[in-house]
């Protein structure tokens, strides 16, 4: 039971994780899916995709560290397409389409080079591993280069197997170079792909596919189906992958803990109609961004209840009362809602003050402010937008509601200064920035600016 922390957004610090391990250990956790993107300390002519907040070398060696002392398998995983190196100048050449950063191309010699660089500069700080993850989802765009046109003409070349070739050289350079490693893909690619080309490719026998699917309401029997199509070109094991956050909407900031329990009462589901030799194992997503340019959806913090009550339904083979106490004993929360977005209890894991204070400004900032600019009939009526421009107001009307409206923003005000200073212990500024201006800033501005108009008025 792997658990997928995406740090492409919101990366949380290196001592916040190193707080969370021991709770993902007690909750059923056996090991970590690391998705590093920018974030990881590349050097030497690789060092310009390190993002200013990048952990360092040590940082993650303390944290890899702390992961073995839990009993935590480590498994890295190398986002390719790389979308977040092909926005750079330094590597727009290698793009699969010119201006488009989202795919590599796989013909240039110079593409694999790379990422074997990438590979191996991920591996060296890692040690005993067993499995690594190269990616390989939604590899769009592929086949729609100058020189994959020109491939395609040849007999026979498809761009199903212009895909599959591609995933093969990854695979055979990790099995040359680390025989001890494992290749894990994403199945998208390959779900469609007839059983021949599959089977002819090579692939089924370097990687492992992990088949993910995140609905509340997954087709079992197809899943079922799709493994043993898996299993009969050639692939030894398969992975699941389901999630605890991140799926639900791009710019979604609270977890709807029940649509995620289903998502994993379903997998459980198929597990039980799996051959007991092929699954290999299950990752719980949390995606923090839809892709590298999207925004970001819930934060590691947020969606920590959702973690534990995934985790612990997988591990009990359900979700019952006892599971639920279990989950709040873990958690300190005396009441766990799963089904409302509504988390009225503070716990006491870490970054549980992040939790209960997002969930206030989600709940009540915007629906406040709104409430006040566009349903008071004051401030409709007698300090519109034609009287604001203007600033004029009968002095009478402004006791009707410049109180409310100064009161409203002194309360937020607080509430965010609050959230600001429980994020700094966990984020850097970077996205601390993000998150505000997304979801702050704009009511938060609204409201500012009619107690300024009012003044001036």
């Amino acid at each position: 039971r792997l658990v997928h922390l995406d740090l492409k957004g919101a990366a949380p610090r290196a001592q916040y994780l190193e707080q969370v391990l021991p709770l993902l250990r007690a909750l059923g956790a056996t090991g970590l899916l690391l998705e590093y993107e920018d974030t990881f300390p590349y050097t030497g002519p690789l060092e310009l995709l390190r993002a200013p907040h990048a952990y360092s070398p040590a940082e993650l060696r303390a944290l890899l560290s702390q992961a073995r002392a839990q009993g935590l398998d480590v498994v890295p995983l190398l986002p390719f397409p790389l979308q977040f190196v092909l926005k750079h100048r330094e590597f727009a050449h290698l793009r699969e389409v010119k201006a488009l950063p989202n795919t590599l191309n796989p013909h240039k010699e110079e593409s694999l080079a790379l990422v074997k660089a990438m590979i191996d500069q991920v591996m060296a700080l890692h040690e005993d591993l067993q499995w690594f993850h190269i990616g390989c989802d939604e590899v769009y765009y592929l086949g729609e280069g100058e020189e994959s046109k020109q491939w395609l003409q040849q007999q026979d070349n498809t761009p199903e197997k212009l895909c599959l070739s591609h995933i093969k050289a990854v695979a055979t350079y990790l099995a040359s170079s680390y025989p001890m490693v494992t290749p894990i893909v994403w199945d998208d690619m390959l779900r469609g792909m007839s059983e021949e080309t599959l089977a002819e490719s090579g692939v089924p026998q370097l990687v492992q596919p992990m088949i993910w699917d995140y609905a509340a309401d997954i087709s079992v029997e197809g899943k079922v189906q799709l493994m043993e199509k898996y299993r009969r070109c050639g692939f030894s094991k398969v992975w699941f992958a389901s999630a605890f956050k991140g799926a639900t909407g791009v710019n979604q900031s609270l977890t709807l803990i029940g649509h995620h329990l289903r998502n994993q009462l379903e997998w459980l589901q198929v597990a039980s109609r799996s051959p007991a030799d092929v699954l290999e194992g299950i990752t719980l997503t949390g995606w923090q961004r839809y892709d590298h340019f999207s925004v970001l959806c819930e934060l590691l913090p947020v969606a920590i209840p959702s973690l534990a009550v995934c985790l612990q339904a997988l591990q009990n083979g359900g979700y019952s009362e006892k599971v639920k106490e279990n989950v709040e004993k873990l958690l300190g929360m005396s009441n766990l809602e799963i089904d409302t977005y509504m988390s009225t209890s503070l716990g006491t894991f870490p970054g549980s003050n992040i939790l209960t204070l997002v969930t206030q400004v989600s709940f009540y900032l915007k629906s406040s402010v709104d409430e006040l600019l566009e349903r008071n009939r004051y401030v409709t009526g007698w300090f519109s937008p034609y009287h604001r421009k203007r600033k004029i107001i009968h002095p009478i009307i402004m006791h009707h509601f410049q109180p409310d409206a100064v009161s409203l923003l002194s309360k937020w005000n607080a509430v965010v200064q609050d959230l600001q200073a429980a994020m700094e212990q966990v984020f850097h500024k970077c996205a601390i920035e993000e998150w505000m201006e997304e979801n702050v800033h704009p009511s938060l501005q609204k409201l500012q600016q009619l107690v300024d108009d009012l003044d001036e008025a």
